[in-house]
């Protein structure tokens, strides 16, 4: 089973998260849709894409997208550091 790769902000803000791969690394995107794009490397070769497409969805519902990921990472022991934005 695949797991989803990108999300919108279901209340209504044009605010993005998703993953990709690029380069044998995993990377997580945001953009809030205006002004803000940032773009994070998660740590680690090996890495759970059920446990990141759960924790950017759960992100990407809350009023505070970029808090809430940073919040939902830390619970499920996903390191990142920011590369971009």
């Amino acid at each position: 089973m695949g797991h989803q790769a990108t999300f919108h902000a279901p209340h209504g803000g044009a605010d993005f998260l998703g993953w990709r791969k690029r380069a044998g690394t995993t990377e997580i995107v945001y953009d809030d849709g205006v002004a803000r794009r940032m773009v994070w490397r998660v740590a680690g070769e090996r890495m759970d894409e059920g446990r990141l497409s759960d924790a950017l969805q759960a992100a990407v519902g809350a009023i505070r997208v970029v808090p809430t990921l940073y919040d939902e990472l830390k619970k499920r022991a996903i390191s990142i550091e920011r590369i971009g934005g």
